[in-house]
């Protein structure tokens, strides 16, 4: 039986094996990283429960079927694991996206920066969260345009201690990160994608703050706007 779902920006149907009495529309939305489905009746089904369901959302103008063959969806391409899963997450206008595990959204997700987790006088998440989406694509500018290569390892840590700062790697300074990009950047994590002069003339703001003299970690994490910070391979 298929289940007509409205979301916010999603547009979804949902094919469910056992029968159902349907009186009212149900009702899918995302807690955490959850589906969650309310039935006409007030029963509530959750990811777990909806495995072997196919979700057919609308993006784009066309028609996407995805299929929960786990507590995760079979969307996206493999990750540093080998596995194409993706999970929902709430998109902060009452509906939800879907995002990779592969990606730098879904990276930043597993690795603890829930922005809807956010709560008053502890860390503020939604703010780590888009620091490190720019620090996993390597986006120094905070355009959008990252300069990172797929399988390249990183390590990193915040002021707030979720992850915590240590001398455990043994990787080179690469840069600060904020909510705009990279506060200060010592060198690019693959210069073959970008070099320091380019930075510099994309992006004057960051001219005076490249380089491994002006950008040092101690350095780095003395800027309060600098929320993250981390090493690569050189």
């Amino acid at each position: 039986m298929k289940l007509a779902i409205r979301t916010l920006g999603l547009a979804a149907t949902l094919t469910v094996a056992a029968p159902v009495m349907v009186c009212a529309q149900p009702q899918l939305k995302v807690e955490g990283t959850e589906f969650v489905l309310i039935m006409a009746g007030g029963s509530v089904l959750r990811s777990a429960d909806l495995v072997g369901a196919t979700l057919r959302l609308r993006a784009g103008g066309e028609d996407i079927d995805v299929t929960i063959k786990s507590v995760e969806v079979d969307l996206c391409d493999p990750d540093a694991d080998g596995r194409s899963l993706g999970f929902p997450i709430p998109n902060g206008r009452g509906g939800f996206d879907l995002t990779c595990t592969s990606g730098a959204v879904g990276k930043c997700v597993r690795w603890g920066y829930r922005p809807w987790e956010e709560r008053p006088g502890g860390p503020p998440l939604q703010a780590l969260h888009q620091a490190c989406v720019h620090m996993a694509r390597a986006d120094y500018g905070g355009d959008g345009h990252g300069a990172t290569r797929d399988g390249t390892l990183i390590f990193f840590c915040d002021r707030f201690g979720i992850h915590a700062c240590g001398q455990g790697a043994r990787m080179a300074f690469e840069a600060g990160w904020g909510t705009g990009g990279a506060t200060c950047v010592a060198r690019p994590r693959i210069p073959e994608n970008i070099s320091l002069e380019q930075l510099a003339e994309r992006y004057p703001r960051l001219k005076p703050r490249l380089g491994r003299a002006a950008c040092t970690e101690a350095s780095a994490q003395d800027d309060p706007t600098a929320l993250l910070f981390n090493r690569s391979q050189e």
